[in-house]
């Protein structure tokens, strides 16, 4: 784990911090390594450019723990008009949807008081019944351990009306190779990644060696079993380990895929690419990129290392 995590996931936390860090100018620069604007308009021709270059997406408007209905519904508005843009980049001959969106069920309502999880519910559904008319896919993406079983079964619910519905399962939770068993035994899309939250250790796993050995378990019940596991990470160990298990069990593209985040590791994305593989990149927009940047920094010191230097060379 990277030593400097626990400052960094607090300094994400820190409204002060956060001012600090927005308004300096140079920063916006370095941002958008990683971030692809703040608008529809920023994102679109990232967006053309990767799916030119063999990989597909899955794009992310940044925003989480909403508290206030009117901002639940802008976000739910925001993925309606993304999901209409996104629909235009699709290709209608390819076997799995190259164009996806992620969304996260806090930024849909899910913290709204007791009604907050029955809200997230109903936005959702109304993404993926707009995702259908599309051809886009939907994946909902992992949050703190606390939101959890509540993002887990608003999943269930709604594969049932829509079998392609994709969740992101955190291996260095100690839940989650029973989880991954459970929801790979369904057919499920799991997006398999190692957490990028501050946990509490009764919960989650806080050595690297720990979380390393979770996710190839993980990773393992999910290559042996009839689901489509979405392999994100950027370590080659696991990398590696995807590509022998993949072989094992006789998966080709359109069986499982690779995913990275835009920005990282952009030399190896297009090795895999290259090499024949599914690799899906996760792209980020909008307005509220500091929260998704520290975590993206507290993940890997190599992060945050491309980051200082960014800073350095425009400095």
């Amino acid at each position: 784990m990277n030593p400097l995590r626990p400052v960094i996931l607090a300094a994400a936390g820190s409204p002060r911090i956060k001012r600090a860090v927005t308004r300096v100018p140079l920063t916006a620069g370095v941002v958008r390594r990683f971030v692809a604007g703040e608008t529809r308009a920023e994102l679109a021709p990232v967006a053309r450019e990767l799916l030119a270059s063999g990989r597909m997406i899955s794009v992310d408007f940044l925003g989480e723990y909403t508290t206030d209905p009117a901002m639940a519904n802008t976000a739910v508005a925001e993925y309606i008009s993304l999901i209409d843009d996104l629909a235009g980049l699709e290709s209608p001959s390819s076997a799995v949807p190259a164009v996806e969106v992620s969304v996260k069920l806090s930024a849909l309502g899910q913290a709204l008081g007791s009604d907050g999880p029955a809200i997230a519910a109903e936005n959702l559904h109304k993404l993926c019944v707009k995702a259908v008319e599309s051809r886009v896919w939907v994946t909902v993406d992992a949050e703190d351990h606390t939101t959890t079983e509540e993002t887990l079964e608003t999943v269930r619910q709604l594969r049932t009306e829509f079998p392609w519905l994709a969740v992101a399962m955190q291996t260095y939770l100690r839940a989650a190779e029973g989880r991954c068993r459970e929801l790979a035994a369904d057919g499920t899309r799991i997006r398999l990644c190692k957490g990028a939250y501050q946990e509490p250790e009764t919960v989650a796993y806080q050595r690297r060696g720990e979380v390393d050995a979770s996710y190839l378990r993980c990773l393992e019940a999910l290559m042996t079993g009839p689901g489509y596991p979405m392999v994100a990470s950027h370590d080659p160990a696991m990398i590696a380990a995807a590509l022998t298990l993949s072989a094992e069990n006789h998966r080709n593209p359109g069986d499982f895929e690779f995913q990275m985040l835009y920005g990282i590791r952009d030399a190896e994305q297009r090795r895999l690419v290259d090499d024949g593989h599914a690799l899906r990149v996760y792209v980020p927009y909008g307005g509220e990129w500091y929260g998704y940047l520290m975590r993206r920094l507290a993940e890997r010191p190599a992060n945050l290392g491309f980051f200082l230097r960014a800073l350095a060379d425009r400095g």
